[in-house]
This record gives C-alpha cells, structure tokens and sequence, in this order.
C-alpha cells in the first residue's frame, strides 16, 4: 500500500480532525485527494495538528508511522533487508 494511502487510513482511525502542512499549504489527514495534492516526497518536513478527543494519540501514532518509514515493524524489516 501506498505511503498516502497508510497515513490517510491510519487518520480515519481517529475521531478528531487531523490536518498535515508542508509550507503554506494543509491537507485533511483524512483525505486522500487533499493528502496527494501535499506532495510530500522523502524527506519532506510535515507539520501534523490535531483536534478532538484523541487528538494527541492520533499526532503521536501518525508521526511514529512518519519516522518509522511506514513500517510496522522496523526491526524486522531492517533484518530481513540485512539477512
């Protein structure tokens, strides 16, 4: 699965509102289109916001999926690429 398609998946998870920039420009986390539009290539600095009841649980799992190259599991995917 696409990169924008896992981060948009994991937003709608969340009841609060998830909204990404980069630059002057911000996207519906929840939003496939909006999220497309971002351009955000490899290596983009992203700032995520949100708003609701589980607004800080919803930032925090969306910037581990960022900084973990949408891996679910790091480690394993590291060794495998080693071994």
């Amino acid at each position: 699965m696409r990169p924008a398609m896992q981060f948009v998946d994991l937003a709608n998870s969340f009841e609060s509102d998830i909204s990404v920039g980069h630059q002057d420009i911000s996207a519906d986390a929840k939003s496939i289109m909006q999220m497309t539009m971002l351009a955000a290539t490899c290596g983009t600095r992203l700032r995520i916001t949100a708003v609701g009841p589980d607004a800080a649980r919803a930032v925090e799992a969306l910037q581990n999926m960022v900084n973990n190259k949408f891996m679910d599991d790091p480690d394993v995917a590291i060794s495998e690429k080693e071994g």
